[in-house]
């Protein structure tokens, strides 16, 4: 099994992108932002918990997420590995995932970071809000919370991993999506193999 995990501010074009590298890869995409909606739409306590986390800009416990993910490995079958998207985001959360792996005998395989700067992040998000109709993306108070949550706790771990040898960065921004995914594909491909 692969696992890669997908990295990036809010609004870099990680969910958009999944797909593609998904299918080139037969990974299946975890997005944990899915997962917890998911509970959110059906109304549990994890999903009531979650949904005022959520609102305020914060982030949900690890355990809950993490146990989420191993869940998700133990039970999704049929795919050559898994693409781990909104996970993980701290330097705990990433300990941990290296825990869990190595409990199976597996380890992370890279770090596909997507770079693009604070201004774009900000337009893209207010976009997302708009056309899916995200309240969790909408007030402007949230949006910068948000943000600095993932200069803070996120971006150490581009050095987590940059020692671990397996960290790679494609640029988001700027081009259609279109050119921004064979950007990210053709990097994949480069330094990762296929």
């Amino acid at each position: 099994m692969r696992y890669f995990i997908l990295f990036g501010p809010p609004g870099a074009g990680k969910g958009t992108h999944a797909g593609a590298i998904g299918r080139k890869y037969n990974m299946k995409h975890i997005s944990t932002g899915e997962l917890l909606r998911a509970e959110i739409a059906a109304g549990t306590e994890l999903g009531k918990h979650a949904q005022e986390l959520i609102s305020a800009g914060s982030l949900v416990p690890d355990e809950v997420v993490e146990g989420m993910i191993e869940n998700a490995f133990d039970t999704i079958k049929g795919y050559d590995g898994f693409l781990l998207d909104g996970f993980p985001r701290t330097l705990g959360q990433a300990k941990d995932l290296d825990r869990i792996l190595a409990k199976r005998g597996e380890k992370v395989d890279a770090v596909i970071s997507i770079m693009i700067p604070d201004d774009i992040v900000r337009e893209r998000i207010r976009h997302r809000a708009t056309v899916e109709g995200r309240a969790d993306d909408a007030s402007e108070s949230t949006i910068t919370n948000r943000i600095n949550t993932y200069h803070t706790r996120t971006e150490p771990l581009i050095q987590f991993y940059k020692e671990a040898g397996n960290y790679y960065e494609a640029d988001g921004y700027p081009g259609t999506i279109e050119q921004n995914q064979k950007r990210i594909l053709d990097m994949i491909s480069e330094k990762i193999g296929d």
